[in-house]
């Protein structure tokens, strides 16, 4: 049954199935690298062929399904969503799709208590495991490649840097970093705006390494980074920023959010969300990627967010699609913990190690191929708070071109090597 369903996808490339039976097909036209994938399992195909969204991915985990080398998960991976796009695999997965998107808000009803733990599921992991594929500055969010050929560290400083031009932050700022992971955001704002930075985040793992990295930087008296969640928080902020977060939100909650991001933002303030979109219609979460990496996690279309901020009085001031740049991020992680893979093994074992490869695999051709970008919300209270053109943020970022890109060379060696000593601990 598997068969049929490549035969089905697969008109573009070459792709060869290996039954455990030994029968041996080949599908798609011959162009590019052959990929050879085998089934170990008598009753795979089926599993395979009725649920590829969940059963490919588990299958790929535990060994039941393998990929000549040299060719890895990514390769066929590549070819099945080059040819499929934004499409389903076939009617039933469309069905089962549907059921999904039905129930979306069952699954991605995050209350407090909730949401701490959908994020200990996956941000309170051994620490050692990011350290294999992020780049020194630990951010885990899409880089911004402003010019071809930019190492993963650079293009993660254009990140910070596009963002604080966006945010026009004055010495003094009380600014509110929301959903803050491991400090970098935080770290960049205070040492190069002068702003008073207040970081929440619900993984203890990221507040406890943030808040030794403010420490070891001399900077606990300018940032304060707590283990909160954002709807406790009761202040006002001159500035909000808020990278990567929104995809755990959910659906059910986005009113919750905005209408709290609009009470902690002053009258004359600035928000910056940026976020993981889709460019086709509302739909449902991965079901792989909800059950193994991201429980209660969920990628918004631009359809499900603008009207949020439009009930809440949230001024769209901008919107930037960033195309690929997430793709190219995710390569770079992807080749990075390929090259690390029996480190990965050694902090858990090989199940987990595929695991992430998948993961990474995943989510690299997802935003190839299938209609994933990220968003960049710039919000305001006031219609006139920001310049008429876009001009400022340009030049605010030539003023930053001199400044060491990368973030080991922003800090003294000494102060650096006390930066990335961080915890270890399984849970």
């Amino acid at each position: 049954m598997f068969g049929v369903l490549l035969d089905r996808v697969v008109k573009k490339g070459s792709v060869t199935l290996v039954r455990a039976s030994g029968r041996t097909n080949t599908y798609g036209d011959g162009s590019g690298s052959p990929i050879t994938i085998r089934l170990h399992q008598d009753r795979l195909s089926w599993k395979l062929a009725l649920n590829p969204y969940l059963r490919l991915g588990e299958a790929y985990m535990d060994g039941s399904l393998t990929i000549d080398p040299p060719a890895r998960i990514y390769d066929f991976l590549d070819i099945l969503l080059a040819n499929i796009g934004i499409e389903w695999a076939h009617p039933l997965a469309k069905v089962v799709g549907r059921v999904r998107r039905a129930k979306r808000r069952i699954d991605q009803f995050n209350p407090t208590g909730r949401a701490k733990a959908n994020v200990a599921h996956h941000y309170d992991l051994d620490g050692g495991l990011y350290d294999l594929f992020l780049d020194d500055d630990r951010q885990y969010s899409c880089a911004y490649f402003d010019h071809p050929g930019m190492s993963l560290s650079d293009a993660q400083h254009a990140k910070k840097r596009h963002i604080a031009a966006k945010l026009q932050i004055a010495p003094g700022m009380k600014v509110l970093d929301i959903g803050c992971g491991w400090g970098g955001m935080a770290l960049y704002l205070a040492r190069t705006t002068g702003a008073h930075v207040t970081g929440v985040t619900l993984s203890e793992e990221q507040h406890k390494t943030a808040t030794e990295r403010v420490a070891a930087a001399g900077l606990s008296h300018q940032i304060d980074i707590r283990l909160q969640d954002y709807r406790q928080l009761d202040a006002e902020f001159d500035r909000i920023v808020s990278v990567g977060m929104f995809e755990h939100v959910g659906v059910g909650h986005y009113d919750e959010f905005a209408a709290q991001l609009k009470a902690l933002l002053s009258p004359d303030g600035v928000a910056l969300l940026h976020t993981i979109g889709r460019l086709d219609s509302p739909g449902a979460t991965n079901p792989w990627i909800a059950k193994y990496i991201f429980p209660g996690g969920y990628i918004p279309a631009l359809s499900e967010v603008a009207p949020v901020l439009e009930r809440h009085g949230l001024l769209l001031n901008d919107l930037e699609v960033l195309r690929l740049h997430y793709a190219e991020t995710l390569r770079h992680w992807r080749e990075r913990f390929l090259t690390r893979w029996d480190e990965a093994v050694s902090l858990y074992d090989e199940r987990f190690a595929r695991m992430w490869e998948f993961y990474l695999a995943g989510s690299e051709t997802s935003f190839r191929h299938e209609g994933m970008v990220v968003f960049q919300f710039q919000l305001t209270r006031q219609i006139d708070r920001l310049p008429l053109t876009r001009d400022y943020i340009s030049a605010w970022e030539k003023t930053r071109s001199a400044e060491r890109t990368h973030f080991a060379d922003a800090v003294p060696s000494d102060t650096r090597a006390a930066l990335l000593t961080y915890p270890q601990s399984h849970v």
